[in-house]
């Protein structure tokens, strides 16, 4: 045996799977942009990190959604023949998946998104935010009244969850299982190596559509003032969305409209109590609250990458990327670039005149329908939480919810002396 033969293969250099990654994929991410931005991995995937070539990326037309790839075809097909093995949750057997606009590119997701945007507008957004500060405002009582707690659960969870309930128009009585059920569907945007969960997660879509079906039936028959019976007139040059396209943006809507602004509100919380001087900052200028939120976005990215497949060959920094091939976009990656950002872009600073700039809510057509509710959210939360308690402080360990790409807090223990 040679020494050759005892070594061990190099460590890759992009790793998300390596220990201690999920709580802190910074320095992977800093060693990407160092030692190679537009990295082959060998497993056969591409990673850009840097923000210029990210942010060009989500914008090109000659990158689609992996979710239409041939890959994916196959990866449901398999999901679905454990669907089968398995049986269904309930006995309808209609299933919406790759039926909503985040599944589709051009011009199906021009069509759709054009219908959900009809009713899903500023304005609307804009209106909630009585309710919003309401919300705030009971949960913080309640912190206020135990002397602190587990922010995720008392504060980051339950408010947006409660306003996109609200936004729909969902009962009350539903909540419980549709948020169990919507912890499994975001497990779908992690790599997932189990075969029982990934039939866990297929049962738990056919009954959440379910679900959904049923809401549908019953706001036809009793229209109200919501976004759900507003999307099921929502008409656009005398198209109207069918009845699996119209349960897939329902879906997605709920999904979407609480996992990532629970690490939005979670994520952005724990920096500013890591980074006193700003939160004292904040505190001193509560005017800084709309920007605080864009730097927060920037700092530690609620969604931490994107995932593209190339239509031709695409050349970034010299290195060309074949056609069919599946590109990792990393949005959290290029939102501390130092080449963008400067030497401090792993700091935390309120004021940042270019936080905006960030890509935490993707670029191009598919940029984040939900932005301006998560920005609404994130804004009245942390504006009036640091104004009602000067002692907000930390009370122990934050704990990781050990995903790798909607990375956020499991509990995040404060104290609100």
């Amino acid at each position: 045996m040679t020494d050759l033969d005892t070594l061990e293969p190099p460590e890759p250099l992009f790793n998300p799977f390596a220990p201690g990654y999920t709580d802190n994929p910074y320095p992977a991410y800093g060693r990407l942009r160092a030692e190679e931005p537009v990295h082959e991995h060998p497993f056969g995937f591409w990673v850009l990190s840097r923000h210029d070539d990210v942010s060009a990326l989500l914008r090109s037309a000659n990158s689609v959604d992996y979710r239409n790839s041939a890959e994916d075809s196959a990866a449901r097909l398999q999901a679905d023949a454990m669907i089968e093995a398995a049986g269904p949750a309930t006995g309808d057997t209609l299933d919406a998946y790759g039926m909503s606009m985040l599944d589709r590119d051009p011009p199906d997701h021009t069509r759709l998104r054009g219908l959900v945007s009809k009713v899903f507008t500023p304005r609307s957004v804009a209106a909630l935010e009585p309710f919003v500060t309401e919300l705030v405002d009971a949960a913080l009582d309640r912190l206020a009244e135990a002397g602190g707690g587990d922010l995720i659960e008392a504060v980051a969870f339950p408010i947006p969850f409660a306003v996109i309930s609200r936004m729909l128009g969902i009962p009350d009585t539903d909540h419980v299982r549709i948020r169990e059920l919507s912890g499994l569907l975001v497990r779908t945007l992690e790599p997932i190596g189990d075969p029982d969960l990934l039939g866990e997660i297929n049962r738990a879509r056919l009954e959440m559509q379910d679900i959904v079906r049923g809401l549908i039936a019953y706001k036809r028959e009793h229209p109200g003032e919501d976004l759900l019976t507003a999307l099921i007139a929502a008409e656009q040059d005398g198209d109207r969305l069918s009845d699996e396209e119209l349960v897939a943006q329902v879906v997605l809507l709920y999904v979407a409209g609480h996992e990532t602004t629970v690490n939005l509100i979670g994520n952005g919380t724990l920096a500013l109590l890591n980074a006193p001087e700003e939160l004292k900052k904040l505190r001193e200028a509560p005017q800084l609250a709309v920007n605080a939120v864009e730097e927060m976005l920037r700092y530690d990215s609620p969604v931490q990458q994107s995932r593209r497949i190339i239509l031709e060959p695409y050349e970034v920094r010299g290195k060309l990327i074949p056609k069919g091939a599946f590109v990792i976009a990393g949005l959290a990656a290029a939102n501390r670039d130092e080449a963008y950002w400067g030497p401090d872009a792993d700091e935390l600073h309120l004021d940042r005149a270019n936080a905006r700039n960030h890509v935490a809510f993707g670029g191009g057509p598919h940029h984040c329908l939900g932005a301006a509710l998560a920005r609404l959210e994130a804004r009245v939360a942390v504006e009036r939480m640091v104004a009602r308690f000067p002692g907000l402080g930390s009370a122990g360990e934050p704990v990781w919810n050990g995903r790798i790409n909607l990375r956020g807090l499991a509990v995040l223990p404060v104290t609100v002396r």
